[in-house]
């Protein structure tokens, strides 16, 4: 009599089993559900403890973005809770690779970016109107040469202003100065990008020029020295970079400081990428025009 009650059990629930893998296959075919579960898992190591989670190093991974940035910030913000799902982007290209887009995306994050090159933003808005997620309200996509005397201008007149949760800057040239110039957005993570050629122990900039375009892959940008340098006049500490060491992440003091403690510049370039590019690109960039900051 068990026996047969067992069966029939099994093959009552193997239509309900059937519906449920069927469902579950349907749900992580959903990029966007799949994202948001795997956030939940790192909270859920969180509450477990420190030691649970995994280091950021293991955590990247692309999507939109040009390297790992989606998954490091997709790490940072289900660690930190975001103030108003707020991001500037400059130098975001045609938006479909950019630090910005996944989370403008599949999180829906209220995004403001900027691109020097027309035909880049005519592609861009294209891209972000046409996207099931994002046509209702897209981002706002303004063609605008950022300079260190416009970019709050631009910020302010985009709509956004005062505390934000991320501001991604790679502009290839004067990085640094843009963002010592910004006031108007008080952003919780910044990624940057730095040029990695240059010795950690060298905080270097190309001088400001604000119509500057580089010619060089040897000369353009700062040095991850002089980033951390400024990150921390401006009240940011460095929490690491993704594995090629170039891109780097930034989050404002008193933020996630459990999760995300202050690292050194020179544990983030041990990467071969980056003892390569010391090595070998060094030599002819140490005799270009650089300003110590």
């Amino acid at each position: 009599m068990k026996q047969m009650l067992k069966k029939v059990l099994k093959r009552l629930a193997r239509p309900m089993l059937q519906e449920f893998n069927s469902a579950l296959e349907s749900h992580f075919k959903d990029e966007a559900a799949a994202q948001k579960t795997l956030m939940q898992q790192y909270r859920l190591l969180a509450s477990k403890g420190h030691e649970w989670l995994p280091s950021m190093r293991d955590v990247g991974f692309r999507k939109y973005s040009q390297f790992e940035e989606d998954g490091i910030l997709l790490y940072i913000f289900s660690l930190i809770s975001p103030i108003n799902h707020t991001c500037v982007e400059i130098c975001a290209g045609n938006g479909r690779q950019c630090n910005t887009a996944n989370l403008i995306i599949n999180h829906g994050w209220w995004g403001h970016l900027f691109d020097g090159n027309e035909q880049n933003v005519k592609a861009g808005k294209a891209f972000f109107s046409q996207n099931k997620d994002t046509f209702l309200y897209p981002p706002r996509f303004t063609k605008a040469w950022i300079t260190a005397e416009n970019v709050n201008n631009q910020i302010t007149q985009s709509g956004a202003s005062g505390s934000i949760d991320f501001l991604s800057l790679d502009i290839d040239g004067m990085d640094y100065w843009v963002w010592k110039a910004i006031t108007v957005i008080e952003p919780q993570v910044v990624v940057c990008e730095t040029h990695n050629p240059i010795p950690p122990d060298k905080a270097l900039t190309v001088p400001y020029d604000p119509g500057f375009v580089f010619e060089s892959e040897n000369y353009r940008g700062a040095s991850l020295a002089a980033m951390c340098k400024l990150g921390r006049e401006k009240g940011y500490r460095l929490v690491g970079t993704h594995r090629f060491g170039f891109n780097a992440f930034f989050m404002k003091n008193g933020v996630g400081e459990a999760f995300f403690p202050k690292v050194d510049v020179a544990s983030c370039v041990q990467d071969p990428f980056s003892e390569i590019a010391r090595k070998e690109r060094w030599p002819q960039a140490k005799e270009c025009n650089w300003q110590e900051v």
